[in-house]
Order: structure tokens, then C-alpha cells, then sequence
């Protein structure tokens, strides 16, 4: 995950070499897997056998996330913490372009947004987390160390700092593992709300609300 983003084709954009990292990444998870005998479908990128416990656990993920990012800008504040400022917006112009008012460029690259959201679901919540419960033995321990583990990668990793956009995102993350080991494991309501928070970001830098 770290070692493929060092490849970087400055040619093609953010986006291809975005979706060239975590394909490549999804490769080697598949070869990995496929040598223990573990699908997809095992980790969770199955139907839902109940679809109203889907969709509140969207709802529970998606409800979660502003209670998780309050809370850390309460205890921020409370015990003064110092973080670098989320730059985002800032980085956000230089991946994908000025949104601003764009809503042609918003069309032509949300799908795309919606494709890395599901690999991302795919290898932080239904890879990692169950490696990692693996690697530990797979008890309530391993469990709760996994969910926290893959929420500090996820975080850190879009950011590669300790700064308020990676915790924010470690945060995303930290309520996505939880709302996959507590509703079934399935990961199509992760999906669902990943896709839904990405979609709201980006439509925020498009009406610069």
C-alpha cells in the first residue's frame, strides 16, 4: 500500500495513478488470499442477506463520522492540542482540477471516485482488518487492535503526516471498521457510505459551499 504510491506518473493525474495504486495493491491482496483459500466473497463483498441491517448500518456509519470528528475537535481544543491544519482544498485543486462551478469535471470523475471508494472499503476494512485478526490469532483483542490499526493506516496514509486531514480520515476510517464487525461484515453498506461521504466532499468543493 505505501511501497506502490512511491510510483508516480506525473503524465496521467492523480486519478490513473490513484487507481493504478490500489489495483496493483488489490492484485497482490487476490494472490494472497487465493494461496489460503479466502475469496472476496469471504471478507465480505457478498448480498446482503438482510437489507434493512444494510441500511442502517450505513446510516450508523454515516451518523457516526460528524460524531467522531466533533469529538476530536472537542478534545483538540480541550487539551490544546497542535496539528497541522487540513490543507485539503488546497490539494484537492491540484488532483483533480478547479471544481468550483464545474459540474461537467464533477460528472467526468465521480465515477472514478466511486471506484476508489470500493477498493479502498476492499483493502482497508475487508483486507486488512481480517489479516490482521489473523495474524493475532483472531480473538477480541485482535479484533479491536485491527480496527484501530487499519483506521491509523487509512489515515495516514492519505496524508502521510500527523495532521488534522489524517486524523479526520483515520476517524472515517476508525467508523467504518467499526460499522463493518458489528453489522454482519458485509461490505457493501461501507461501500455505500464511503461512496456517500465522497460524494458530499466533492460536491462541496463543486458549489464551494
Amino acid at each position: 500500500m505505501f511501497l506502490v504510491r512511491e510510483v508516480y506518473f506525473s503524465e496521467i493525474g492523480f486519478i490513473p495513478n490513484g487507481l493504478m495504486w490500489s489495483l496493483t495493491t488489490l492484485a497482490v491482496a487476490t494472490w494472497r488470499m487465493r494461496a489460503r483459500g479466502v475469496s472476496w466473497k469471504d471478507l465480505g463483498l457478498r448480498r446482503p442477506t438482510n437489507y434493512k441491517v444494510s441500511l442502517i448500518a450505513t446510516v450508523f456509519i454515516l451518523g457516526l463520522v460528524p460524531v467522531l470528528v466533533v469529538l476530536f475537535s472537542v478534545m483538540s481544543d480541550q487539551l490544546a492540542l497542535v496539528v497541522a491544519p487540513d490543507n485539503s482544498a488546497e490539494q484537492a485543486v491540484s488532483k483533480f482540477g478547479d471544481l468550483r462551478g464545474n459540474w461537467l469535471l464533477f460528472l467526468t470523475i465521480i465515477p472514478f471516485i466511486w471506484l476508489e471508494s470500493l477498493l479502498e472499503e476492499l483493502l482497508d476494512r475487508g483486507f486488512l482488518i481480517n489479516w490482521i485478526e489473523r495474524m493475532l490469532s483472531n480473538n477480541l483483542f485482535a479484533t479491536i487492535f485491527a480496527v484501530i490499526a487499519q483506521a491509523a493506516i487509512f489515515g495516514f496514509r492519505h496524508s502521510y503526516d500527523l495532521s488534522e486531514r489524517s486524523i479526520t480520515v483515520g476517524l472515517i476510517g476508525l467508523a467504518m471498521g467499526l460499522g463493518y464487525v458489528a453489522f454482519g461484515r458485509n461490505l457493501w453498506p461501507l461501500i455505500a457510505a464511503h461512496c456517500a461521504l465522497n460524494t458530499l466532499s466533492m460536491l462541496d468543493r463543486v458549489t464551494g459551499v
